[in-house]
């Protein structure tokens, strides 16, 4: 199965690092919404402090729906979701395999934007253990659940506009805690931010265990 999850995996990051849509896209998007944000609050910098932990993962959430919609679109061409269908691979490993890939994109976009609001925003860092681990452990739900509802959408016109609104709900919880989280690891509130990573983490492994189970059915309905 791992060999699968692997094969999956790496399709997907071959695609990308091939297209650098990525790169060329979906980081510049996430970079322009922190400064925005920046402009809208003018640019003041106790406020910026203030709010960076939340302004930082609904940059991250806006960025992914981009990324996830990228991750379903690669097998709409030339029947490679039938072909996907038929491989005779266990649907678990393609989700997973999926899953794995959009993590790790998602992985890359999200260091990118910490460096982008430490020095635009110039937010202190008190725990790096935390900050770090909260990233990893959010970036894992937000992966696995945008795999999840994209294989729930996939073959659907209008997904680009569904894809929001069904998704963006679910994720409010990891907007919420890996803010709260965030806001511990900077000092900005006075909260426990370990306990919200463990909310995190569960979160993400209830993504993850749903869609090893559900993807089957979600394939072949598609």
């Amino acid at each position: 199965m791992l060999s699968d999850v692997l094969l999956i995996a790496g399709k997907d990051l071959r695609v990308e690092l091939r297209s650098r849509i990525a790169l060329n896209q979906v980081v510049p998007f996430a970079l322009l919404v922190l400064v925005l944000f920046g402009f809208a609050l003018d640019a003041d910098s106790s406020t910026l402090a203030t709010f960076t932990p939340g302004l930082y993962w609904v940059a991250v959430v806006l960025a992914a729906l981009l990324a996830v919609h990228r991750s379903v679109s690669l097998e709409d061409g030339d029947g490679a979701d039938e072909g996907l269908l038929m491989s005779g691979l266990h649907p678990a490993s393609v989700f997973l395999g999926k899953a794995v890939a959009l993590i790790a994109e998602l992985l890359l976009l999200a260091l990118v934007l910490l460096g982008g609001v430490l020095i635009l925003y110039g937010a202190p860092v008190d725990d790096v253990t935390l900050l770090l681990l909260t990233t990893v452990a959010a970036v894992i739900g937000v992966g696995a659940a945008g795999t999840l509802y994209g294989a729930l959408l996939s073959g659907q016109r209008a997904r680009e506009t569904i894809l929001p609104i069904l998704l963006l709900p679910v994720l409010a919880p990891v907007v919420i805690g890996a803010s709260r989280a965030f806001g511990d690891a900077m000092g900005s509130v006075a909260t426990d931010g370990w306990s919200w990573l463990l909310s995190l983490t569960g979160f993400a492994m209830l993504y993850l265990a749903v869609g090893s189970v559900a993807h089957g059915a979600l394939m072949e309905e598609a």
